[in-house]
C-alpha cells in the first residue's frame, strides 16, 4: 500500500510538471513544429484566442502532435493536419472546444487556424495552415475557422507542402491527400521570449 502512494505520488507530479510547461503568463507562445519537409515556427495569440492556444498547447506539451500527418494539402487554400497518424488512425482527442473566430484574427496567407466539422463548436486537435488569403473561412453571417497565430519561420516550408502532388485516397475515401506523407515529427513549445 505504501509503494501504491508513493508511485501515484510519482506520477501526479509527473503530469503536473507537463502542464506546468504552460505559462499561463506568456500571451504569445511560440511552438517549434518539426516536419520532414522543414521546420515551422508559429506564434500564437492568447489574448484574441485563449480557449484555441490553450487546447493547441496541451496537445503539444503531451506529445500528442508527434508523429502525426499533414492528411489534406490543396494548393491555394489550405495544408491541414495534426488528427491522424502515417496510417490514417485517428488520434485520440480531448473534446470540442467553443468557437473563437470572432476574435478578429482573419484567416490570412501564413496564420494557423483550427478544423471543425460544419457546426460551430467542433474543433478539437486538427489544425491548418492557410496558404492563401482564405476570406470564406472567417466569420460572417455564419461562424468561422479561428485563427490563433501565425508562422513566424518555415512559411517556404508550409509553401512546399501545398504544392506536393495528392491523390484521392480510397482507403479514407478522401481528396487531397498527399502521395509521399508529410509528417509532423515533433512539436515543442518554446520557453518564454
Amino acid at each position: 500500500m505504501k509503494y501504491l502512494i508513493v508511485i501515484l505520488a510519482i506520477i501526479s507530479l509527473q503530469i503536473s510538471a507537463k502542464k506546468m510547461e504552460i505559462d499561463p503568463d506568456n500571451l504569445y507562445p511560440q511552438v517549434k513544429l518539426e516536419t520532414s519537409m522543414g521546420i515551422i515556427i508559429v506564434e500564437l495569440d492568447k489574448i484574441k484566442a485563449p480557449i484555441t492556444v490553450d487546447n493547441f498547447l496541451n496537445y503539444v506539451v503531451n506529445g500528442q502532435y508527434d508523429n502525426t500527418i499533414f492528411h489534406r494539402v490543396m494548393k491555394e487554400f489550405i495544408v491541414q493536419g495534426g488528427g491522424y497518424d502515417a496510417n490514417f488512425v485517428q488520434q485520440k482527442d480531448n473534446g470540442t472546444i467553443v468557437n473563437e473566430s470572432g476574435n478578429g484574427l482573419k484567416n490570412d496567407m501564413g496564420t494557423i487556424a483550427m478544423a471543425k466539422e460544419n457546426r460551430p463548436h467542433t474543433a478539437n486537435r486538427q489544425f491548418f495552415f492557410n496558404v492563401v488569403d482564405n476570406n470564406s473561412l472567417n466569420p460572417g453571417r455564419k461562424w468561422g475557422y479561428t485563427v490563433f497565430g501565425s508562422v513566424i519561420e518555415g512559411q517556404e516550408v508550409i509553401d512546399a507542402m501545398a504544392l506536393v502532388e495528392t491523390d484521392y485516397n480510397e482507403e479514407m475515401a478522401w481528396e487531397d491527400v498527399p502521395v509521399k506523407p508529410i509528417i509532423l515529427l515533433k512539436a515543442t513549445l518554446l520557453p518564454a521570449i
